[in-house]
């Protein structure tokens, strides 16, 4: 989608002759119909050692060409072009593409947004929205470049090589709920893990997603669908009633508490160690302690180590923690901290996790 953007020169812009794509560790290919945005977005990775763009397109069609004889490890993608559109495209471009992850450029109106978590359920990996003019700051740059190195498979300081992955033998408490945290990749996950949850399964399911709060709405509406369940964002005082599914909104934690024989939400605002709102973590630990133990706690795919705490928490009560595994995950990260960790009771796909999660749940989970 055409925009008037700055033409500032970020950090490091003089470095663009020396950065070639012999020498750096993530390929990236530009996808937008507005020249302008190609060439902001190409200075801002081109600046980067590490980074660099290895093609543009202005169309989709031209993308599809250049990526049956090129390499790619991310793809920034908008989704609003002239001719066939970034999410009609989106489909052959996974197919073509080998393997690379795309990073959805999105604008920030309603229909944006319906597009964008459109592609991520189809298998997009994470989103970025597009500034308005003015908006391409030093921190726009910072997260661009941190998203990109993750879904490039780069390194974080804190990395070592994986070891051997043995998952937890024992046997948990039989859930009462299931609870999953989710980032970037997370939204796929989702999906591939709701659709093997039959409609007469009657836990309640709680998610918390990392999402642009504008998004929240949408993606509720998206998973009540995918789900075939009353889906509905956490606030003050609601219910965790059986056969729904609950959603944290964009602007806090979702907690829970015991109330007489009922669990009831609430929503929390306190700074996290991941930096995250919401996080997975106060929904993790607040469910282990009002369901006392009895929780499925579901990590997939997502960046950082967000769940890792709160996931403790219940093993320590007694429940079940559920990994996605390295090979299906966009990036590798929260479920990789209680795999690695030794939490995890099982670490497989999401479909698996899903029938491993209704196998633990014993006659009293279904209608």
């Amino acid at each position: 989608m055409a925009a008037v953007l700055t033409d500032r020169v970020f950090p490091g812009a003089d470095k663009l002759s020396a950065n070639t794509s012999a020498d750096a560790d993530v390929r990236v290919m530009i996808i937008d119909d507005s020249l302008t945005v190609r060439t902001v977005f190409k200075r801002m990775i081109d600046s980067e050692n590490d980074l660099v763009v290895v093609a543009q397109a202005g169309t989709a069609e031209q993308a599809l060409m250049t990526l049956r004889s090129t390499r790619i490890d991310v793809i920034l993608l908008d989704l609003e072009m002239p001719g066939m559109g970034g999410l009609e495209a989106l489909p052959r471009i996974l197919g073509t593409a080998a393997g690379a992850q795309i990073l959805v450029v999105s604008s920030l109106t309603a229909d944006g947004a319906e597009a964008t978590l459109r592609a991520l359920q189809m298998g997009a990996a994470d989103t970025m929205l597009k500034p308005r003019p003015g908006g391409f700051t030093e921190d726009y740059r910072n997260g661009l470049l941190g998203k990109i190195r993750a879904l490039g498979g780069k390194p974080t300081i804190d990395d070592s090589p994986s070891p051997a992955i043995i998952a937890r033998s024992r046997i948990p408490k039989r859930p009462h709920v299931v609870a999953i945290g989710a980032s970037t990749g997370g939204i796929h996950a989702i999906n591939l893990f709701l659709r093997e949850i039959p409609a007469h399964f009657d836990l309640p399911i709680l998610i918390t997603q990392h999402l642009p709060e504008s998004f929240i709405p949408v993606f509720a509406r998206q998973i009540e669908a995918a789900s075939g369940r009353e889906a509905m964002l956490a606030d003050e005082g609601v219910i965790i009633a059986r056969g729904k599914v609950f959603i944290a909104p964009g602007h806090g934690h979702m907690v829970l508490r015991k109330s007489g024989d009922r669990v009831i939400a609430g929503l929390a605002h306190h700074p996290v160690q991941s930096g995250c709102r919401p996080s997975v973590d106060p929904m993790f630990e607040s469910l282990a302690e009002a369901y006392e133990g009895h929780v499925a706690g579901v990590l997939l795919s997502g960046m950082g180590r967000d769940g890792s705490e709160g996931a403790a928490k219940i093993a320590d009560a007694g429940g079940g923690i559920y990994a996605q595994d390295e090979a299906t995950c966009a990036v590798w990260g929260m479920p990789r901290a209680v795999a690695e960790g030794g939490i995890a009771i099982a670490v497989c796909p999401p479909e698996e996790l899903a029938r491993k999660v209704l196998a633990s749940a014993g006659a009293d989970a279904w209608r």
